[in-house]
């Protein structure tokens, strides 16, 4: 008799497979491992990148913008006063003052009328007639920038100059210049319209005459004091200051500061035609914005002048 079927047994791997299987399994561990560190890495990268922005923005919040630098305060320095109408002043420029345009013709020189007139002329023909009395005395009132001073002119020591300034004032000829020359320690000069110091290409006023020399003595006495702090001189354009030559006077003047009278003495080839009685500290403060080449660091501008007869 037939007895049961035999049931189909596995088979039973050999160690070879058993082998291989497990080198399966520790690839697939290998893989999962590294799987694993790319993920943690990248979101490593992902939370520093966002520590870092959330840091910035702390940081620009506490600092906040950048302020802008502040402009530099002009240097300036409180000029003083000597007379009720002196000004103070912490700044180093000064609007040019509004005047009437400069003359485009020569025009022939007329005494100007007693009282001034509002028309400026600046350019003329030939020097001005005698218009004033030579032994009358005037009081010239310089209304600057940087306050007032007053000279006072006496015709007979001096008359042609004197009577040049008093023509070119009343004709409003200074109104509106500036102190193109200051030097400390010696003068400070104006009385060009053109600010040049040459006169412009016209050679304003247009003319040059002959004024007074100093005193002999001025050029034979070494100690002679011929010039003094305050006094009121004409410019000129002589090319050698040694020798006397006062024949290019025009219209430009200087104020003698403290301390200038010794170069001064030693050529002595300048007009003396008045003397500063009011205001000196005025005239020391306008002479405190020079240079040693004569070029201002401030242009201090001579508003207007007016003159008073004093003495007919």
């Amino acid at each position: 008799m037939d007895g049961p079927e035999p049931v189909a047994s596995r088979a039973v791997p050999t160690e070879k497979r058993a082998r291989q299987r497990a080198l399966r399994a520790e690839k697939q561990a290998i893989i999962q491992k590294q799987r694993k560190r790319r993920s943690t890495r990248r979101r490593g990268a992902t939370l520093a990148a966002v520590a870092a922005g959330i840091i910035l923005i702390v940081v620009l919040i506490q600092i906040g913008p950048s302020p802008k630098k502040a402009a530099k305060s002009p240097t300036g320095t409180t000029k003083p006063s000597a007379t009720a109408t002196s000004k103070s002043t912490t700044t180093t420029t000064f609007p040019p003052p509004t005047t009437l345009p400069l003359t485009s013709v020569a025009v022939v020189p007329s005494c100007p009328p007693a009282k001034g007139t509002t028309k400026r002329i600046v350019w003329f023909t030939k020097a001005p007639p005698d218009c004033i009395a030579r032994s009358s005395v005037w009081d010239a009132t310089f209304d600057t920038s940087l306050g007032t001073f007053v000279v006072k002119m006496n015709a007979a020591k001096s008359y042609a100059a004197v009577n040049n300034f008093v023509f070119l004032a009343k004709w409003n000829y200074y109104n509106g210049t500036f102190f193109h020359r200051v030097i400390p320690g010696f003068v400070i000069q104006g009385g060009d319209p053109t600010g040049l110091g040459t006169g412009g290409p016209h050679g304003f006023p247009g003319y040059s005459f002959t004024g007074n020399y100093p005193p002999a003595s001025c050029k034979t006495k070494a100690t002679a004091a011929c010039y003094e702090p305050g006094d009121f001189v004409m410019a000129n354009s002589n090319s050698n200051p040694q020798v006397q030559n006062a024949s290019t006077d025009g219209s430009q003047f200087f104020v003698v500061l403290p301390g200038g009278q010794t170069q001064l003495n030693s050529e002595p080839t300048y007009t003396i035609f008045g003397k500063v009685i009011s205001g000196m500290s005025v005239v020391d403060a306008i002479g405190a914005d020079g240079s040693s080449g004569g070029t201002p660091t401030v242009k201090v501008y001579v508003l207007k002048v007016t003159l008073k007869k004093v003495k007919a």
